[in-house]
């Protein structure tokens, strides 16, 4: 007799759409957000686009462990090792503890040099606004790594109603706070400096607070008794840091970009600006459903399922294939109006179009093969070669090939697409390739 699929459709449905719902609430809160704070005035929003820049890089840090996390918790699940899931999920609380609380302490005392450095001679109101944001983000690193740790151990054991709920009210409460804040009591940067910091303290408490409860299968509790287990935090961080390195590299890549870019002038980087936003909101219900791979794959790996695990990374890509199809088809029917609401000038908003035009072409057929089974076999413990891959790529396509057309080419900011199409091309195949050799069903994350 066949034996049944670890995950029934109804399964798949009920991991899938929470996490495809908070991925889309967190991209439009994020923009809601940086709308109202730009109503301080242009220091401020200045200072809070530079700070967020180093912020973005130490969440993707924060993310990264905690999808180490998610694939060892998941991979004992699937073995139905309950006992060792949670000695593994208390080791990731700790370990991104230990490394938020010792970053939040570097950069609360470094502050003022570290934002010199990074960011030069910017203006004096500019550097001190950024200066008062910089010192509650850093505040916030703690909680922001808590709760990336615990929602990825609900996600782990199939769980992903509460971190959604969670972060739902998380992204209300930033939003409230923000409006009480900057408009009613006239804080300015402190203040919605203030109201993130209360978001992410809530996401924290709350989900720690749900991690202790007895029916999970995966209970933390008894915080202060834990103690590290070396050799499990290494095969923790040995998934978290190549995911960490990828997702760093990511991000200078973007200010090299952005660099470039700001070379072309004023329309194009406000095309640009439109563009960005509008082609990262038609991806993320596609990375919604790639997070939820991880813990598909992990949960078959464990079981000693790999055939069962390449399964549901052809399922899911399939299905993250539609979802970017409908995304960007949505994305390119709003994007005009967007344009038109935004306020922008013609020039900027018939470039944004144009470049929109090619994202909706381009994506679907080179976007998914490049990222989705990339999150499966990473759930396998193949996270060095993903690793290598798309570094090489990105530094290769996306940001050498976009700064040779624009210096030197005179293209104009079609050139970063043509780099990201390249990048996606490229990495689509080779992953497609890893895919289908079966080399990354062979790593042993857990013993």
């Amino acid at each position: 007799m066949k034996e049944k699929h670890m995950f029934s459709n109804k399964d798949l449905v009920k991991l899938l759409i929470p996490l495809i719902v908070e991925q889309l609430l967190n991209s439009l809160m994020g923009t809601v957000d940086t709308i109202m704070v730009s109503n301080v005035g242009s220091e401020a929003i200045s200072a809070v686009s530079l700070v967020d820049s180093i912020c973005v890089l130490v969440i993707q840090v924060f993310s990264a462990l905690a999808a180490g996390g998610v694939i060892v918790c998941s991979q004992y699940i699937g073995r139905k090792d309950e006992k060792a899931a949670n000695k593994a999920a208390s080791q990731v609380v700790f370990t991104v503890t230990f490394i938020s609380v010792t970053l939040t302490i570097l950069c609360m005392v470094l502050r003022k040099p570290l934002l010199r450095v990074i960011f030069g001679s910017i203006e004096p109101g500019v550097m001190a606004a950024a200066q008062i944001y910089f010192f509650f983000m850093a505040l916030s690193f703690p909680f922001i790594a808590l709760y990336n740790a615990g929602s990825s151990i609900f996600r782990a054991q199939k769980n992903t109603r509460t971190p959604m709920v969670i972060s739902t009210i998380s992204n209300g409460i930033n939003i409230a706070g923000n409006a009480l804040l900057i408009w009613g009591l006239h804080l300015g940067v402190a203040g919605a400096a203030l109201a993130t910091l209360a978001s992410r303290m809530f996401c924290a408490i709350v989900v720690l607070w749900y991690l202790r409860k007895p029916q999970n299968t995966i209970c933390v509790c008894n915080y202060r008794k834990i103690r590290p287990d070396f050799p499990l935090i290494k095969r923790i961080l040995a998934i978290g840091i190549p995911s960490g390195v990828e997702n760093g590299m990511f991000q200078f890549g973007k200010l090299a970009i952005q660099s470039t870019v700001s070379t072309l002038g004023t329309a194009a980087i406000a095309a640009q600006a439109m563009a960005n936003i509008m082609e990262n909101v038609n991806g993320v219900g596609a990375v919604g459903v790639g997070i939820g791979l991880m813990t598909v794959v992990g949960q078959c790996i464990g079981a000693g399922r790999r055939d069962e695990a390449k399964y549901y990374i052809k399922k899911l890509t399939i299905i993250a294939e539609v979802t970017i199809i409908i995304s960007c088809l949505f994305v390119f029917l709003i994007t005009r109006p967007v344009t038109i609401l935004g306020g922008m000038e013609k020039e900027s908003a018939d470039l944004c179009m144009y470049m929109v035009t090619w994202i909706t072409i381009v994506k679907p057929i080179s976007w998914t093969l490049s990222f989705i089974p990339a999150y499966g076999m990473r759930a396998a413990g193949d996270v060095k070669f993903s690793m290598i891959v798309s570094c090489v790529t990105m530094w290769l396509c996306r940001v050498s090939l976009c700064v040779f057309l624009c210096r030197v080419m005179g293209f104009g900011p079609i050139a970063v697409w043509i780099g990201m199409f390249a990048d996606w091309t490229v990495r689509g195949i080779i992953f497609t390739i890893r895919f289908y050799s079966g080399k990354w069903a062979l790593h042993h994350v857990i013993q």
